[in-house]
This record gives C-alpha cells, structure tokens and sequence, in this order.
C-alpha cells in the first residue's frame, strides 16, 4: 500500500526498465497468520517471474474482458530475499500502527486455524465441476494464482471465469485445511446476488454460510462465510474504511470490460508489474481457450425482408430508437418460433415437444423509458404466449431474480434489459440476444452493419475519464494517502492533473474540502476532508445535491430536503405532454403555490401523491396511474424518486442525521417560515449559481400597454383591419389561460384584458403567465379573416372605412363592442379626485392595505338607498342561462334580518351555488343559484359604487414575506383590527384603473387622526417604498409588468445569454412591482452551456422572496470566502466580492471563473457582519466532526441546535427595523481582491477551529474595521 506518493517515484514505480528507489510499500499484512498455512505456501514451488508478497485479486471477463488475481506468496529467489525483507519490515510497522488504532471489531490479524475447522470441513472436494473451458486449466490456474501476486485471466463468455475460478481457489485451501478469504466482485447487484445463489444451489450450501453476497445495504453473509460476492462500490467502501485490504486473502475483480482485448491485457499486466533486479516484470496473462458454444451475428442489413419500407438513418449525434425499429424488434421476436422449426431440421418435434422448449429472448435497451414503451409492444401482442420481464437497476431484487425462472411451459421468455444484463448475469435458456453462454444462440444488432463497424468505437473511454471526479476524489481523501492527484495519477487510466485541481476547488467551494483562507500554506491542490465532505462520499448523489441533504439537516427542513435530492437524480416526473404542454405548466406552477420554485413544486406533488397513498385513494394501479394524469405526474418515475428518497434517508442516518418525525407546533406562520427557511437551503446548496434580472423601462413599458393594467392584460400585434370583427375568435384563442374580460382593438394591436376577481391581492393574473407561455411554447395563433377590400364591399352605404383604425373595446361582461377615444391617460389625479377626504366603511379587507368599501356620506348614501329601493319594488325574473364568472346579475342578502337583492357579480360557481361580489358595497357572499335573478338593462347605466382602496407608499417588510404568503398572519390580524368596525378617513393619493391609492386614518373626533401606514410600520410589518410610475406621473397611468431577463453573477456567465428551460416555473418571469428598484435573485440546481459558451441554460429554478438585501446577504452567507468593498472614506460597506479567496504567493484569484462582485443596494453594518458570522458557526456545529460532532449528538441537543440555527437565520432577514436604501455604487477594480489596507482587517476565529485543524464547512469572515 502506497503512501504520500511523489510524481518522481511513481515514475520510478511505473516506468518499466528504470531503477525503484525509496518507495514507501505500507499496508499489506504478513502473508499468512497461521503459522501452519504459511509453511504449507512455502514448501510449494515458486514460479519464475513472482513478485513481492502482496494482497491479490482475480480479474475474470467475458470475451476480451481479462481477470487478474492478487495473491500472497514468498519468493526463494535470492535477489528479491533483500528487497521482500525490507518490505516485510515495513509491512509489519504498518501493521503495528492499525493495531494500536483500530478497534478490535474491525480488520486485524487472521483467526487462528482453531476458528477454521467449519471451513476445513466443507463437504467440496466430491464436486463434480461443470464442464467448460477454464474445467481443463484448473490445476494450472491455482497453481499460477498461489505462485504470482497478480494474475490476469483472459478468457470467452460463460468459460466459468466468474462461478468456476473461486470455487477451485477455495476447494484448494479446504483440501489444505488453510484459511481463506475471497471476495468476487460484480459490476451489478443482481450480478452478485444471482451468482452466490446459483453457487450455493449447485453445492447444497447454505446462502450466507460458506457463500454470501453484499449489495448495497443488503449483505447475505457471516463470519463463516470465505466466499463473498458483492459490488465494486461495496468493496470500495470496505477498503476506504479500514484502509487496507487486510480482511481477504484472494480479491477477484470480475467483469473487467475490455473492448480490445490484446491491448487491454498488455495494459493491465504493465499496470501490475513489479520491481525485480531494477526492472519491472509485467503480471501473468492466461488466457482461457476455447468458447462454449457459437453465435450468429446479424445486423439490419440481413433482415431486410423484415422491414419494405426505408427505415430512418442513425446519428451519433441524436442517439434514439425510431418507431419502425421498436417495430423490426416485435416483428423477429414473432419469427422466432419459425427459426426454431427451422432449426430442428430433421427432428420429429412433436407439438408438445416444441411447446415446451420455446427458447428465452433477451433484448438489450438503453434505458427505464425504452423499456416500458417496449413492454406496452409486447404485452399488447394477443395469442403469442409471451411473459415479459424488465430487468432494470431500478427493479426490486426479488423483481430481478423472476428472469432466472423457468417460463410457463408453451410460454416465451421476453427479458428487456439495459446493460445490467452483460455483467455476470447468465440466464440458461437465452437463444436469442446475448446468448452462446449455456447453447448456441443468436445475436441481432438493429443497426446497419457499416454503422457498427464505423460509428461503434472499439475503446471505451474508461469510467474516470467520463465521471465527474468528485466522488473520487472524496473517496481518496477518505484513504489519507496524501494528495488526491499523486494517487490519481497512479491509475491505469489516469484523469487529467488540471482535471483534478479544478475538482479540489470545486470541492473546496461546495464544502466538502476545508477552505483556511488566505493563509501562506493554503495548498490550492489539496485540502482537509470536512464532515460534509465524508457525507457526501457515502451519497449516491452529486456534490450539490447532497450539501442540499446536509443543510436540510441543519436547518430543520431534511424530508423536503431529501425529496428535491432524489427528485433531482432522477428523470423528472412532471409530464410535460407534447401537445397539453400549457396544461402541465399550468400543473406545475399549481403545485407549487406561491413559491416560484421548482424545486418547491417537486416536494408538495410527491408529498400529495404520498399523501394519497397512505389515505388508501391510490390503492389500485389503474386509480393510481388515473390520479398521474389528472395531475400531470409519471407514476413510474416518482416511485422511482421514493425509492431513493427512502435509500437516502437509510444512508444518512449513519451520520446520526434523521427525518424528524414530531409534529412541529403549528402557528399560522410556521408553513411560510419553513418554505423560506428551504428557499434559503436551496441557495446555499447551489451556490454559485445565482442570477439576478434587469430593470424595465417603465414609462416605454406604459406607452406600449397603451394605458391598460399591466398585471391583467397582454399585447397582440399584426391585428388585421377591422381586427374588432374577430373578437370571438381571440376570445376563443385565450379560453385555456384565463376567462377574457374584454378586448381592445387598436390598429394593429390588441389588448387581451382577462378577468381579476376584485377579492384577491394585486398581483400578475395567472392567465397573463399562461398568454405569455403560449408566445414562449410558441402555439400557433390563426384568425379566419377577411381582406379590408371585402369588408367595405359589403358594408355599402356606410362609411365604414373610419372605423378601420378607431380604437373599439369589446367588452365581454356587458357584451358591448363600442368604438372609444384614444386616451393614455389612466392615473386620474385630477384636482376633483386627489387631495380630497372621503369618508367610507370597509366592508372586505384583500391583504393588508388593500380593501374595498364605500362612500358613507350623506349624497352617496341618498344614491344607494334609492338604487336598493327600485330594484326591490320589480317583479324579479330567473337567470334566462346558466350563470358563469364576471356575470353581473341581482343577488340576495339579509340585513337586519331583511333579506334584499343588490346588484352583485358573479365570482365562481361551485355546485349549486355561487360566491358573488356586490359591487355597490365591495362585500362578497354565497348564493344559491336558483335565488340569482336577471338585472334589468336599466340597472346597468348607474356605475358600480363601492370603491377599492390601496394603501399608497407601503410594501411589506421582510418579515411579514417570511412569516406569510404575502403579509404575515399578524400584520393582517393587525390591520383588520385597524379598519374594521369604524369609520375612517381616506386622503386621495392617486386613481390607477380604478383603484383609488389613498393614505387611510383612523378619525374618532375625540383625539388626532392616526395615520395607519405609520402604525404598520412602527409595528414591523411594513415599510415605506416609492409609489409605481404610474400613480407619480399626471401623464399615462399604469406600469407595464415587463418579462424579465436574467443573468448570471459570476465573473465568467456575467455577459452569457441565460435561457431557462421552457419545463421550469419560471420560463415565465414577469415584474410585479417595477418601481421596487431592489435586485431580485434566481438560483439554478443545475446548468449546462452550449459549446461555443455564449449561452447558459438554467434548470430547476427558484425564485427567491423579493427582500431588499437578500442577494447579498444569501452570497456573504454561503460564500466560502469574502472581502468587503468600503467607500473611499471608509465609512461604509459598498459590496462584497465572494469567492475562494485569492492565493498570497501570486495575489490571483484561486477560482476566478466563479468570483462574484455584488453592490449592495441596501446598508450593510459591521453587526450585519457578525449576525452573517454567528449563523455560519451555529451551521458548523451541527457539521462537525469530533467528540463534539454531529454523530455524537442527542435528538435533544440536535432539535436545539437546530432550533438556533433557524432563529438565527430568520433573525439575519427579519429584522425590527428595514435595512436603509442606497444607491448601488460598484468598486472601481472588480474581482480584484485584496484591495483592503490590512490594518483595517479583523480575523474572526471560530473557538472550536483555532484549537486544531480547520474542517469546518464554513470559515468566518474577515470583518474590515470601519471610521466614524
């Protein structure tokens, strides 16, 4: 075993022909504990060419897949006795110190021969083995393992390299009565498993006795046990645990894949070669003679009588199964009963005969899609007696072993599989796919033959070169080998050194490597493994994904945080059908509330699909697969996130990190507070990947909106002429995303206004977001029309030309089409409106400052009781049609125990009855329909009289966005408490499209008017902002909510084109509030760039809260380094630059690509600083090694620390008292760093670090010192 390697002596190691010098061999164990077995080995024969004693593996293949097996022995030549001895020396000083460190459970010495007498006395030595190819070479394979310490056995699939060869290796030290210990490791699970069953079947032993496999968290197996099957990544795990390969005496590594097989094998052998006499002897090649049976190959070129037609070509560069190909494969699977008769040539097969041997199929696919849509093919085939099974990495083991069953005699055996099936898995009764292994067999590659020869590459490029490297790397550090890229580039197939140092500070900047800062013996290729970094080895997830896991642990919110992580491995299960494509958005954006967050909408569709599974109403498949429909989810794949939910949730709790399962104490704000709390985990996983937007123009934005509320309305251009005449048609254009309130034509535009129900909060309409999607989705938006010339034709007699360009507004509530002035003035501040006192009751509060009334004195109050009085004296009619939304109708309501009708519009109807909206009043009520009745025209011509009211100046505080949807549930307890039951005085700001914007007081005539913004703001719940445009200006009225572009905070994507995945919430991002000049912030789970790098696309995105501050406060939170920007006379902090810091040597930064520079628009002070500081310790101690770490820790103290970490991070945004506003000003030398006088810096060390090494996630800041 190898440590703290130099570049110079791996290539005096691995450079065959030069001289070996001081190479450090640690690790390896004396070869044999028990004194007997060892002279058993040493009174054999030593074959030339043996190396050092050393630990030794197998490696057994199919065709052209080579075997080398690592074995311990001594050499009797005497020019390697000195080199083996000092060897021997340093093997047992290893050994000495994993004595004194490890625990008595763990990997130690050998069990004396006393504990061996199960094992000597197996009843093996009477079977009988198979008779295959390696059954010749078996005295001579055994012979050549005992006799070399690396052995590479090449040989054909199915000569028994993986069930044969242990057997003879164990059967030998039985007969010897020596100790054993082998391990055979498989690529795949059911590989493992399937093999240790076929062994202990064949031998009549028990599974987990003498035979057992490992898998994942499953291990069949026993002390007693001395042949193990397991996985590679098994085996990985044991040797990154005990840091040595101490617990087996033979290590078969199977399935090696090797495409070329001369030059693999030359590879390998050079790979494993050792030092003699100067000179590097390459390990043995024994190759396994011989193939167990033929297999025909064909290719599309041969089955041309199966497919007439021309089928499509195949490209590299779009790797995909056509249609006519899934139909050339159901198509031969149908003939093959007819290749079969064909085969038996001369043989009299009887009916019942050929019944019973209808020969197994094995097709090979890419992936769990293709194998389903291949399933549904062959499953719909009536009459062929087919039984068809999936053999997928996702399908339950006990699924998997159904395909070594015999099928129902007459039946065929259909198993579709991925590659899962080419390693190690033997099926008995395949003819047909990869077959040859058990009888001859037939193989059919469904590509033109020149495709294969040309396209298919001979090599494939090793797994380290195609992977990201860091889970590697992390599993290195787990070894403590010195630097991970000294191991690495020990490897048969090293990655690239500049690969990996751009991995160690990708590391470094996700955590997993402890970053020290700007100290001189900063290694930039190296660093200490932090406990995230040992999480995230364990985890069969990315990095992000499982620092998403860790944080989630922190902050209390790690079921959600689990679910995004498994979600976010897999394929999505949000459906997102080609041609219902608006409908799955529309879903999806449904899901996830008011969050804008993907991720967020993942966590509440498949907590409401488990949800429905615990309640019992998915208990049948197809109501299941019924309810997957309706809400636009694959079922299949969100089992699949389950089951690794469920595996992740297994895997952590080896770090004492589990799902709380206490019912958190409910308040009315614990559900926002908990979605902010993930909002804020989510950007700390995925940092940096921050993105923020650009301003709109807001007066260019109110000209081309023509004056119509930007937050109901969307714009057409290329109106035809007399465009008023298809009003239906665009009516009927828009139906899928809103109901249409009217439309407005003008030239060669037209306004779409939908519909707002006056009872919910200003905000853009969903429907706007639907319209704007379609442009996006780019659905195709036709008009049936006439040419301008036809019109006037038939129009004879009139001048109807005028009309032509005169702007006409169809409205479709009181289904009018009038022609109207041309007017962009909508902000009404006339002198008859504004400055004016009104007295009015509030009869429904929306959301905190926004609220419907009416006029109270004596004019107004003279016109309501007159309007009330003629509508009761009619005799009242039923509605003549159904009623529907916007339908303005009489409806009932009982005051003063008398019950009358007003005039009232409908809202929504829900059964037989309907919620309205008296809009006279500004109450809303519930109706039975059959009580609805027909208004008379007349009643229309009086306009509505109840007035909708905003508080002008306000928004809310980041406190009342945390702690609710909007406004916290104690600013709106406190603000109805203000305007309910009294009258109250409201000052006329503003009218913006009939909202009146007012300063509202409370007046009792006994002491002054109390101002109630003032009051919401004294309490905490709101602070005072810029009015829009629109109310500010005399001249064009409303704002227009512009659709925003985002773009990247890094140095290197600051000018890339960001495009966000038409799947994602926010394809469509649309400003609510333009006048609000704060930077908003969007964080992506995952990016891609296209290959010239001008363009980034964005996945899984949310949006974060529209809290002044937030990006940077988030960038400084998770930042693994800063440096505060100060103003010239330094006073104050200007911005931040975030990154990894900047190397002292050569003052440049250490990952520049990824170097953030933010202004802050809001004041930063040296508390805030600190606040930043005190909640990246309280993560660090929930992420902490030791015997103070996490693992050490009681639920009680992890639910306080936890606890803190929450106050302290809701503290950090909430606070009492609005960060002041300033104006952004950007340091004059960006991403420089280093660009504070060192006198002003004040190192803040954490008490916990500064008494060791630092491993914890998070270094805190460095504070710059500010004047008075």
């Amino acid at each position: 075993m190898l440590r703290k390697l130099t570049i110079e002596q791996i290539n005096d190691w691995f450079t065959i022909g030069k001289t070996v010098t001081n190479v450090e061999l640690l690790g390896a164990p004396p070869a044999f504990p028990a004194g007997a077995a060892r002279e058993e080995v040493q009174r054999q024969d030593v074959a030339p060419g043996a190396g050092p004693a050393a630990q030794a593996p197998a490696l057994a293949q199919a065709p052209a897949r080579p075997a080398a097996a690592f074995e311990r022995s001594l050499s009797q030549r005497s020019s390697e006795v000195e080199y083996i001895n000092k060897y021997r020396q340093l093997e047992a000083q290893e050994l000495d110190v994993c004595r004194s460190v490890q625990p008595t459970s763990g990997p130690g010495p050998r069990p004396s021969l006393a504990k061996l007498s199960s094992v000597t006395c197996i009843p093996g030595t009477t079977y009988k083995y198979p008779d295959l190819p390696i059954s010749r070479y078996k005295e001579e394979v055994v012979s050549l393992i005992e006799s070399n310490s690396v052995v590479i056995i090449h040989g054909a699939t199915g000569s028994g390299k993986s069930t044969q060869l242990p057997q003879y290796i164990l059967d030998h030290y039985v007969q010897r009565s020596a100790y054993c210990s082998i391990v055979v490791t498989q690529p795949r699970k059911i590989g493992a498993s399937s093999i240790a069953r076929w062994i202990s079947k064949e031998r009549a032993w028990t599974l987990g006795g003498v035979v057992g496999y490992q898998v994942g968290l499953e291990k069949i197996a026993t002390e007693d046990t001395r042949l193990i099957y397991m996985t590679t990544g098994v085996l990985l795990q044991k040797i990154v645990s005990a840091k040595s390969l101490m617990e087996f005496t033979h290590i078969i590594i199977d399935e090696v894949v090797l495409m070329s097989a001369t030059i693999s094998c030359k590879e390998f052998a050079d790979y494993f070669a050792v030092p003699v006499q100067n000179k590097m002897n390459p390990a043995y090649i024994f190759e396994v003679e011989g193939k167990p049976h033929s297999v025909e190959e064909y290719y599309l070129n041969d089955l041309e009588h199966i497919h007439h037609s021309k089928l499509s070509p195949h490209l590299l560069e779009e790797p995909v199964i056509t249609k006519d190909i899934y139909e050339v494969a159901v198509s031969l699977i149908q003939m093959f009963d007819d290749l079969d008769m064909k085969e038996s040539g001369n043989k009299a097969w009887s009916g019942a005969q050929f019944v019973l041997e209808r020969s197994s199929v094995l097709v090979f696919l890419p992936g769990l899609g293709e194998i389903n849509y291949m399933h549904e093919l062959l499953t719909s085939l009536v009459h062929k007696r087919l039984q068809v099974y999936p053999l997928h990495s996702s399908v339950a083991l006990e699924e998997q072993n159904n395909v070594f069953l015999s099928p129902v005699p007459g039946y065929r055996k259909i198993i579709l599989s991925t590659n899962i099936a080419e390693s190690s898995v033997t099926v008995p009764d395949v003819k047909y796919g990869r077959a040859g292994r058990v009888s001859r067999g037939y193989c059919y590659r469904l590509v033109h033959k020149d495709f294969w020869d040309n396209s298919i590459p001979d090599h494939v490029v090793p797994e380290m070169l195609r992977c990201p490297l860091g889970s590697t790397i992390l599993k290195v550090k787990l070894l403590d080998m010195g630097e991970p890229r000294a191991l690495l580039a020990t490897a048969l197939s090293p990655p690239g050194l500049s690969d990996i140092e751009r991995t160690i500070l990708l590391l470094k900047e996700v955590g997993a490597l402890a970053v020290s800062g700007q100290r001189e013996d900063e290694n930039p290729h190296d660093g200490e493994l932090t406990f995230l970094g040992r999480v995230l080895a364990q985890l069969p997830v990315n990095q992000q994904l499982g620092k998403l896991i860790v944080l989630g642990h922190v902050f209390g919110c790690l079921d959600e945080c689990l679910i995004i992580a498994a979600a976010l491995s897999l394929k999505n299960f949000f459906a997102m059908p080609f041609r219902q494509h608006l409908d799955g958005y529309r879903n999806k954006v449904n899901f996830s509330g008011s969050s804008k967050s993907d991720c967020i909408a993942l966590v509440e569709a498949f907590k409401t699909w488990k949800a429905c599974r615990q309640t019992g109403e998915l208990r049948y498949p197809k109501d299941e697969l019924n309810w997957g429909r309706l809400n636009y989810i694959q079922i299949k794949r969100i089992r699949e996130v389950a089951e690794l939910y469920e595996e992740l949730k297994t895997r952590i709790s080896q770090f004492n990190m589990h799902v709380d399962s206490r019912r958190p104490v409910m308040d009315q704000e614990y559900i926002y507070k908990q979605r902010f709390i993930l909002q804020v985990v989510l950007a700390g996983a995925f940092y940096p990947n921050y993105f923020t937007f650009g301003q709109p123009d807001e007066e260019m934005a109110v000209r081309e909106l023509a004056g119509k509320d930007p937050k109901t309305t969307v714009v057409l251009k290329h109106i035809p002429p007399y465009g008023f005449l298809y009003y239906k048609q665009l009516q009927s254009l828009f139906r899928q995303c809103g109901q249409v309130k009217s439309i407005v034509f003008d030239g060669a535009k037209a306004f779409v206004e939908f519909s707002r129900n006056p009872t919910e909060r200003f905000k853009t309409l969903p429907a706007v977001y639907m319209a704007i999607k379609m442009s996006q989705l780019k659905v195709s938006l036709e008009l049936s029309v006439h040419s301008a010339e036809e019109i006037e034709g038939k129009v004879q007699g009139m001048n109807v030309s005028k009309l032509r360009n005169t702007r006409v507004n169809v409205d479709f509530q009181k289904q009018t089409v009038d022609p109207m002035q041309v007017s962009f003035n909508t902000s009404d501040r006339s002198q008859t409106v504004t400055d004016l006192l009104l007295t009015i009751d509030v009869t429904e509060v929306v959301e905190v400052g926004h609220f419907w009334g009416y006029r109270i004195d004596e004019n107004n109050s003279e016109i309501l009781k007159k309007l009330t009085a003629e509508i009761n004296q009619l005799t009242l009619v039923p509605l003549p049609t159904h009623p529907h939304p916007d339908l303005v109708c009489l409806a009932p309501f009982a005051d003063f125990d008398k019950q009358r009708y007003f005039r009232a519009q409908v809202l929504y109807v829900s059964g037989n009855s309907a919620e309205v909206f008296f809009v006279d009043y500004g109450n809303k009520s519930h109706v039975d329909l059959h009580l609805l009745m027909e208004i008379p025209c007349q009643f229309l011509e009086l306009p509505f009289q109840a007035l909708e009211f905003k508080i002008c100046k306000m928004r809310p505080s980041a406190k009342s966005l945390v702690c609710g949807k909007h406004w916290s549930d104690g600013a709106s307890q406190w603000f109805a408490s203000l305007v309910s039951g009294c009258t109250l005085l409201v000052k006329v700001f503003s009218v913006v499209h009939s909202v009146l914007h007012v300063d509202v007081y409370q007046y009792s005539g006994v002491q002054d008017a109390i101002n109630i913004r003032d009051v919401l703001i004294q309490q905490g719940y709101a602070e005072l902002t810029e009015e829009s445009y629109e109310s500010k200006a005399e001249l064009h009225g409303p704002f227009n909510p512009y659709e925003l572009k985002c773009h990247s905070l890094t140095r290197i994507s600051k000018f890339r084109c960001v495009w966000i995945e038409k799947e994602s919430i926010n394809s469509v991002i649309i400003s609510d509030a333009p006048e609000d000049l704060h930077q908003r912030m969007l964080v992506a789970a995952s990016l891609s760039i296209n290959a010239t790098g001008s363009t980034m696309l964005l996945r899984e995105t949310s949006l974060m809260p529209h809290i002044p501050g937030l990006p940077a406060l988030l960038s400084m939170l998770f930042a693994p380094v800063i440096e505060l920007r100060i103003d010239q006379n330094g006073k104050y902090y200007t911005g931040v630059l975030c990154g990894l810091g900047w190397n002292p040597a050569t003052g440049a930064s250490i990952l520049p690509e990824h170097d953030m520079e933010l202004a802050f628009d809001v004041q930063f002070s040296v508390e805030d600083v600190v606040e930043v500081n005190i909640l990246r310790a309280a993560i660090n101690k929930l992420v902490c090694d030791g015997p103070n770490g996490c693992k050490c820790l009681g639920p009680e103290r992890v639910a306080q620390l936890q606890d803190i970490a929450r106050q302290k991070l809701l503290g950090l945004f909430c606070q009492s008292k609005p960060r002041e506003k300033i104006v952004p000003k950007w340091h004059e030398k960006p991403y420089e760093w280093n660009q504070v006088d060192p006198k002003l810096v004040m190192e803040q060390a954490d008490r916990e670090s500064s008494r060791g090494k630092n491993t914890f996630l998070y270094q805190l800041h460095k504070l710059v010192v500010l004047g008075t």
